[in-house]
Parts: C-alpha cells; structure tokens; sequence
C-alpha cells in the first residue's frame, strides 16, 4: 500500500468510523453485551469499510431526497445546508452505535431518534402533509440507507453472495423495528419490491443537485486530496439504480468513468486492511471477546 493510500483510508476511517462530533459513545462496555446486529456477522462486516460507508451513505440521502415527503423533512428540520458535515457525522455515528454498539446502548439511542423524528411535521411545496414518524417514510429511509451501505460494499470493496445480501437485510430487521420501520425490507426480494411501491412516488428535485454540490464542496479531505472526495460523490451516483438517476436527471456525467471505478475498487479493498484501534468496529470486537481485526483482511 502506498503511503498516499495508507493517508487517504486513515482519513476515511476517521472520518467514518469515529467521528468527532462532540457526543461521545463507548463501544467498550458493558464487557460482553452482544450488539443488535449479530457480533461478526455481514453487517459487521460491511459497515466496518470507511470507504463503503462514505459511499453507501451519500446513495441513501440521493434516495431519500427523492421522495418529497423525506426530502422536505430533511432539508427544512436537518442541518445539511448549514452545517452538513456536522449533520453527516451524526448520521454516522448513529449507525455506529445502531451496528456495533451494546444493545442497551444502542435501544437507548434509537429511543431518542424516535423522539426527535415524532416532533417533526410539515407539508410539502406541493401541499402534501407529512410526518417525521410515519411508518412508510421510516420503511424508506431504513431501506435506503441498507440498500446504499450493502451496494457501496459489494462494489466497491468485496461482492458478496445472494445469501449474505439477504443475511444483511435481515440482521438489520431488529433494529429496523425500534426506528419506527416495521416494513422495512429483511431481504433483497422485500428491498425490490419496497422500489416497486415507491416508484411512482420518486420525483426529480433540484435539492438533489444542491445536495451533491454541498458534499462535493464541504471541506471533508485535506489540500491537495480533494480530489479523492468527488471521486467518491460520483461512485455514490454510480450506483444509484438507474432508473432512480433518469428520474432525478443525473446523467452520466454525475457519475464514475471506467477507470475510475477502479481506482474507488482499490480504495475499497485497501480500506480492508487498515484497522484502528480506536474505532467503534475494533472496540466492539474487543468487547463481545473477538480479535480487534477479526473483521478485516489480513495484511
């Protein structure tokens, strides 16, 4: 790995897997306290991957933006136009917690996102009222975000088989159940037909575009690896399903060349490697009574 590879993943991880958002979370204890998802099992696996989840991450929002009802929840009662960074640190952290935190610690934190989602209501620039606790917009975002981690993982970092896709789904199906999201999908047959339903709801917006150029200028990587930071906007695009992209209008330009598919691939398969001691991955594994890099690649 070269030195400039072994940089750009240790900033990804950081960013990613620890972020510093002010609230601080010990993946630690309790000693031995199992997590929602099964210790060592696919979701470990995948969300463990800075590069997947900064990939994965950015797809579920272009999915979410194109829903109207969560799209004018998230743009009107989030701070992703004032402070997106900070807003992108807390999504995060919050499926830090949600995968490898303890079970009592994580239930107690979804208890307060739920709080917080059943405050927020509005209506839509086209006169359609919503709320921030309906269980169809928390079935799309919950689909959304395991659609956008598990495509970016299996691209990007290590294909997985038809079994373990629907292994992922289904790990998430408790926790699933404590945001609200009781029909969110438990398969990759349930997370097709949650498409089909929400199809005809899809609509283009230009927040999408706004949001894109936000991420694409937020000041995420250091001079001169600004760069590695578009790159990844437009792989998030790339996987996208296509028929989501038409209907958004994001052409091909939006999206990765051939090469650089590639080069995000190694990237992803680097990242693999890299393990920090401190990240909430390695301190739930020590915690359950696993090797800290039980979860990665070997060198």
């Amino acid at each position: 790995m070269t030195a400039s590879m072994t940089t750009i993943n240790k900033i990804l991880a950081r960013a990613a897997l620890r972020p510093q958002t002010g609230m601080a979370v010990d993946f630690l204890h309790p000693a031995g306290e199992a997590s929602l998802a099964p210790p060592g099992g696919v979701a470990w696996q995948v969300f463990k991957n800075p590069v997947g989840l900064f990939v994965g991450g950015i797809t579920a929002v272009i999915l979410e933006l194109a829903e109207p009802r969560v799209r004018t929840g998230v743009w009107e009662h989030t701070t992703f136009r004032t402070d997106p960074l900070a807003r992108m640190e807390r999504t995060g952290l919050a499926a830090m917690v949600t995968v490898y935190g303890a079970r009592s610690v994580a239930e107690k934190m979804i208890a307060g996102v739920g709080r917080m989602h059943a405050r927020v209501s509005g209506t839509t620039p086209d006169g359609v009222a919503y709320r921030g606790d309906d269980p169809e917009l928390l079935d799309w975002v919950q689909a959304t975000a395991g659609f956008g981690f598990l495509e970016a993982y299996c691209a990007y970092v290590h294909p997985l088989s038809d079994a373990e896709r629907d292994r992922f789904y289904a790990e998430g199906a408790e926790a699933a159940r404590l945001y609200g999201a009781l029909g969110a999908p438990s398969s990759c047959a349930e997370m097709q037909t949650q498409f089909r339903a929400m199809r005809p709801k899809l609509e283009r917006s230009d927040i999408v575009f706004e949001f894109l150029d936000i991420i694409q200028r937020t000041e995420i990587f250091p001079w001169p690896l600004g760069w590695v930071q578009s790159l990844l906007v437009r792989a998030a695009v790339e996987i996208t399903p296509a028929w989501v992209r038409k209907t958004l209008g994001l052409g091909p330009s939006y999206g990765l060349r051939p090469f650089e598919s590639t080069l995000v691939s190694s990237l992803g398969k680097l990242s693999d490697y890299v393990v920090l001691p401190s990240s909430p991955p390695a301190e739930a594994c020590r915690r359950v009574g696993l090797p800290q890099r039980c979860l990665h690649h070997a060198a």
